[in-house]
């Protein structure tokens, strides 16, 4: 948790890729903090768990199974998150795919793949929901992006670090869009973070030498939603 008070009793959000990483721990950190849940992932039986345990906590939550890089899947996950809490104040995109390949090697499939999920993805989400949170008098939006994508390369990954530097780009043109209509727009960069997702990092090249952690990213993800209002 935190080391600030965020208190989000009677607030709604929804968070992508909830199933693992940085969306599970966004999720359980939102939850403690009071907010109702619409949970997304590509997994049905990862999002059950999730969903299920943070129901048993105290939570409350639904799960959603769906590709967020279908947009009438993103719309039905919307539409299924106000039916069940009403208005959505929060929107948070952390679901994302990884693939560690040379560009000279690269697959078409696995390039279409990446950009699809990781960012036209993420557009779908940040279109269709500030749509409704326009329409409700505001919210917040938070991207999950990369410092792949600005401003440090990886070893591989062409795939990757183009989504996700496009994804900082769909960021700041939404956020500017969407300022005068409350509606706050925000990316967070995260380094490289101890995930199941990533192998192992044994000297992390940063000032603390050592590798992120899920919840730190989902304490600066709250810190942005706690702006909001």
């Amino acid at each position: 948790m935190p080391n600030f008070v965020v208190d989000f009793t009677g607030k709604t959000a929804i968070v992508t890729g909830a199933g693992s990483g940085i969306g599970l721990a966004v999720a359980q950190a939102l939850s403690k903090a009071g907010a109702s849940l619409a949970l997304n992932d590509l997994n049905p039986d990862r999002i059950e768990r999730v969903t299920d345990a943070i129901n048993a906590e105290g939570g409350n939550a639904i799960g959603f199974h769906g590709d967020m890089s279908n947009r009438f899947q993103v719309s039905a996950l919307i539409e299924r998150a106000r039916d069940a809490h009403g208005k959505i104040d929060f929107m948070v995109n952390t679901a994302g795919i990884y693939k560690a390949q040379e560009m000279s090697g690269m697959d078409e499939w696995d390039w279409r793949r990446q950009i699809e999920v990781n960012l036209t993805g993420a557009f779908f989400c940040t279109q269709l929901m500030s749509r409704v949170m326009v329409d409700e008098g505001g919210g917040a939006i938070v991207n999950l992006a990369s410092t792949a994508g600005h401003p440090n390369p990886i070893d591989m990954g062409v795939g990757y670090v183009s989504s996700k530097s496009g994804l900082i780009g769909l960021t700041k043109q939404s956020a500017h869009e969407l300022a005068s209509k409350n509606v706050r727009v925000n990316a967070v960069c995260p380094a490289f973070i101890d995930t199941p997702d990533i192998p192992t990092i044994e000297n992390p090249n940063n000032a603390m030498q050592r590798l992120g952690t899920v919840d730190d990213i989902a304490n600066v993800i709250l810190f942005l939603l706690l702006l909001s209002f």
